[in-house]
């Protein structure tokens, strides 16, 4: 059993070695903390730390350094988040606010993350489980080209380029975009992808070819948003910390780009009473993510379905900042959704 001391010794060891890379000695901690006893007692509750297997020592001699089990009990009794300050929160609302649409605010979201925490950042497109067609638009281009434009009410736009048979005039055009709009809005992506399939067999036959031609693209789009996928960026930055990592870092960085697995490690993660979620080190070795920590939270789109965002990097990281970053991004983006 921990006591609360020893609890302090472990947090005070995560701290340093997360700011220093070094191993954390009694003597330094004694020096640099005011812990009020002789560094003897500070080498007796870490030599309990170690038989709890929270602590290790990685050369003979040598200070000692968190385990993963050392961090997750930091993380379980991290209490003292450091709040964003005022000049970072600001950074939030006027880098994220300036966004257009969907794609743009989401890719903003990844960098700005990245650059608070220093991490690689995630973001989870909105869930489209019960996404709904918003509007759909036909908008010509030249005689023989046009382009589809999809929009849902998640504020996700998906547009495709076309070639279409010369003839086809700004009547017809007209009449089929209000057939759309009147057909397939309101309705969920799956229910979308059946009425489209049939759309052309309410047109005379000298038309139902353009019309099928023109669903297809629609049912491509269609299929395409009900696709989960991720948004990333700052792989950089774990480039820089390539010494947290034992042998290569290019397994990691391979895994990372494989969205399915991210997406199969988000759906995994349980959790906490406010909605937050840490996974570390061992915890993600099925996912080829051993020597990570992963953070996410969640954040709600103006449909309303929830989706997830966070950090992944090596787990000598700052959590208390990271947890605090992860959750303030994730406020802002769901409020500045749901405004749209």
């Amino acid at each position: 059993m921990v006591s609360e001391r020893g609890l302090d010794v472990l947090r005070v060891i995560v701290q340093d070695y997360v700011a220093s890379r070094e191993p954390v000695g009694s003597k330094s901690i004694v020096d640099r903390h005011s812990f009020g006893v002789s560094a003897a007692t500070i080498r007796n509750d870490m030599a309990l730390l170690e038989e709890e297997e929270l602590i290790a020592a990685p050369h003979t001699s040598s200070g000692r350094i968190p385990t993963d089990k050392g961090y997750r009990v930091f993380v379980n009794q991290l209490a003292d988040l450091r709040p964003l300050s005022a000049a970072q929160r600001t950074a939030i609302e006027k880098f994220l606010g300036a966004s257009a649409d969907l794609d743009e605010v989401l890719g903003r979201t990844v960098r700005l993350l990245s650059q608070l925490t220093h991490q690689v950042a995630l973001v989870q497109y909105p869930s489209l489980t019960r996404s709904r067609i918003r509007h759909v638009e036909l908008v010509r281009l030249t005689a023989t080209r046009m382009m589809t434009v999809l929009i849902t009410d998640t504020g996700r736009v998906e547009q495709r380029l076309i070639d279409v048979a010369p003839g086809i005039d700004e009547e017809f055009l007209d009449r089929l975009r209000t057939r759309l709009n009147s057909s397939l809005g309101g309705l969920a992506l799956a229910e979308a992808a059946e009425r489209l399939a049939t759309l052309a067999n309410k047109f005379p036959p000298e038309q139902a070819s353009a019309v099928k031609h023109i669903a297809t693209s629609l049912i491509e789009q269609v299929l395409a948003n009900r696709q989960d996928k991720l948004v990333m960026a700052g792989a950089a930055n774990l480039v820089r910390t390539e010494e947290d990592f034992t042998g290569s870092i290019y397994p990691v960085l391979e895994a990372i780009e494989e969205q399915v697995t991210l997406l199969r490690l988000f759906g995994e993660m349980e959790p906490d009473q406010n909605g937050f979620s840490v996974s570390i080190g061992s915890e993600n070795a099925p996912f080829g993510l051993g020597e990570t920590s992963v953070l996410t939270t969640g954040y709600t789109a103006s449909g309303g379905e929830l989706s997830r965002l966070g950090v992944i990097g090596p787990t000598r990281m700052d959590y208390s900042n990271n947890i605090a970053a992860v959750r303030a991004v994730a406020r802002y983006l769901s409020r500045l959704l749901g405004e749209e």
